[in-house]
């Protein structure tokens, strides 16, 4: 051995080796793991610092014995940390190892993985959001969904760098976006247009629902629901904060929706119900009115009956 003795991580631990039988020993236990060796002098301060890597190499690298089937596999002179780290996550990642926490943590990012491609009928994998795309092949993929009416959800890959990694191997697709039906890959930006061209898209991807059957269960939604701006917790105008007031001193439950967050909504509404202004609010699918007409029928004494279906 060189000077001074042989450094090894065992589990999780470096063990320090100080004799030729028992460095020996060490060989033949771990004759079917990676067995990474320093060997050291004490007087030189770079040792060291390197003993210090091969103790934090060991805590990333459980399953490696810090040479594979007792041969001699790689080698690295002096002391250069980044490139002894790299060394260790290729031969740990090439070599064949019993069960350890990495791989528990690969089979946790795959479970991840299916339950998002599976979280819509449609999910589509973007750099980005379909209202603000961060590229232009995102940009056009969603112009495509959204000229074919088709319904979507969607995931930023730029919000969780484990997700971006990891789907092009679970999917084996090195690009994005990505485009899943029923959790079942499609493609990317080209295979759509192909589809578009071929006029398969639309035979393959869900479509969304009509805006008239839309209105229709957004305002059947709640036995009372209330389209406004802003929601019960922030009204976003004057008119909308107080028929909030007066809708919470009847004791009715209601739920809202904000009209702000949705423009298709917004637009869709007023035609649909024939009124032209927010807030307006709906018992069970029927407009009621907006905010004088709740007024009225609030002085009236007529408010709390029609809440409540009485009339």
């Amino acid at each position: 051995m060189a000077a001074g003795a042989a450094e090894a991580a065992a589990a999780a631990a470096v063990v320090e080796v100080g004799s030729a039988g028992q460095f020996e020993e060490l060989l033949r236990l771990k004759a079917k793991s990676l067995l990474v060796v320093h060997f050291w002098a004490p007087w030189a301060p770079q040792c060291t610092q390197m003993n210090d890597v091969m103790a934090e190499l060991a805590k990333e690298h459980p399953q490696v014995s810090f040479v594979k089937n007792s041969q001699k596999i790689d080698r690295l002179d002096g002391a250069h940390a980044p490139e002894l780290t790299k060394k260790v996550q290729r031969h740990a990642s090439s070599a064949s190892f019993p069960p350890s926490a990495n791989e528990h943590l690969k089979e946790d990012l795959s479970l991840r993985l299916k339950k998002l491609t599976h979280a819509a009928p449609c999910m589509l994998f973007m750099k980005g959001t379909p209202q603000e795309p961060r590229c232009g092949f995102s940009r056009q993929m969603v112009e495509i969904l959204h000229k074919h009416n088709i319904q979507f959800s969607s995931f930023d890959i730029f919000s969780d760098e484990e997700v971006r990694q990891g789907l092009k191997t679970y999917s084996n697709w090195p690009t994005y976006p990505q485009l899943y039906v029923s959790g079942e890959l499609i493609g990317g930006l080209d295979i759509i247009k192909e589809l578009e061209a071929s006029e398969e898209l639309d035979t393959v991807c869900p479509k969304a629902p009509k805006l008239e059957e839309r209105l229709k269960v957004l305002t059947n939604k709640a036995s009372v629901m209330l389209f406004m701006k802003g929601n019960k917790q922030e009204a976003k105008c004057g008119f909308s904060k107080q028929i909030l007031e007066i809708l919470n001193t009847t004791g009715v439950e209601y739920e809202t929706f904000d009209i702000l967050e949705d423009e298709e909504v917004r637009q869709g509404l007023k035609a649909y119900s024939n009124w032209p202004t927010y807030p307006q609010l709906y018992v069970k699918g029927e407009l009621v009115g907006g905010l004088d007409i709740v007024k009225e029928l609030k002085e009236n004494g007529e408010l709390l009956p029609i809440l409540r279906g009485e009339n």
